[in-house]
């Protein structure tokens, strides 16, 4: 197996008194397409939060590409293509202006193919004020995949997609990991995950209780 794209060591991250994640550790590699599913609370988006350097850590390191995103978080985003639960964009924007910012910030990408993976059509050029959550959500993961990043990182970022465009964002994310993408999918739905996982972690707790081939997703189910 390659290098590890993503190294998590004995992370803990502690609001108060409450543990939100307890000790995780866990790499992955690039070509992997990682679930992480769990009920909630269980520290899945405090676990996103602190790979994406919007939170760090009490203890512990996060590494992206070799950058512990505690000492160089800018380094370690410009490696990520990130879709939050709830995306925010730049409302006066069409959903091509947008994935062409998003493209000349981060020095280039296929624009035309992101729009695809939007699966937008004419609606590309329409104002994202006018568009519906499940169109957003489109736009934003169009946005996260243009420049190719060595890693992408969605939290419950299927959410509201009709059964379409799922299969069509889910088959990009597939190419994307055959080109050597590390992929992470935080989400509820297991079934999402059959076709396109190569394995599943399991967080409950703030901790890993599962660390799992996907051929082995019928073991994890009966964790719920």
């Amino acid at each position: 197996m390659s290098e590890p794209v993503i190294e998590v060591v004995d992370v803990q991250k502690h609001y108060g008194r409450v543990k939100a994640v307890d000790g995780l550790s866990f790499t992955v590699s690039a070509g992997e397409f990682i679930g992480l599913v769990g009920p909630n609370g269980a520290g899945k988006s405090t676990t996103i939060k602190m790979l994406t350097a919007q939170l760090l850590p009490t203890s512990g390191s996060v590494r992206v590409g070799g950058v512990d995103v505690a000492t160089d978080p800018n380094a370690a985003r410009a490696m990520i293509g990130y879709v939050p639960e709830e995306p925010r964009m730049y409302e006066y924007l069409s959903a091509r202006e947008m994935i062409e910012f998003v493209a000349e910030i981060r020095g280039g990408g296929d624009v035309d193919a992101a729009l695809e993976i939007a699966g937008l059509g004419a609606d590309a050029e329409r104002m994202i004020q006018e568009y519906s959550q499940g169109m957003r959500r489109k736009t934003a993961l169009a946005a996260a995949m243009v420049a190719k990043p060595k890693v992408l990182i969605l939290d419950e970022s299927l959410n509201g997609l009709d059964p379409p465009s799922a299969v069509r964002v889910l088959g990009a994310l597939d190419a994307a990991r055959a080109a050597g993408a590390a992929v992470i999918l935080s989400t509820h739905v297991l079934d999402t995950l059959e076709k396109v996982a190569t394995r599943i972690l399991m967080v409950q707790g703030g901790k890993i209780v599962a660390d799992v081939g996907a051929d082995a997703l019928d073991s994890v189910r009966g964790m719920f």
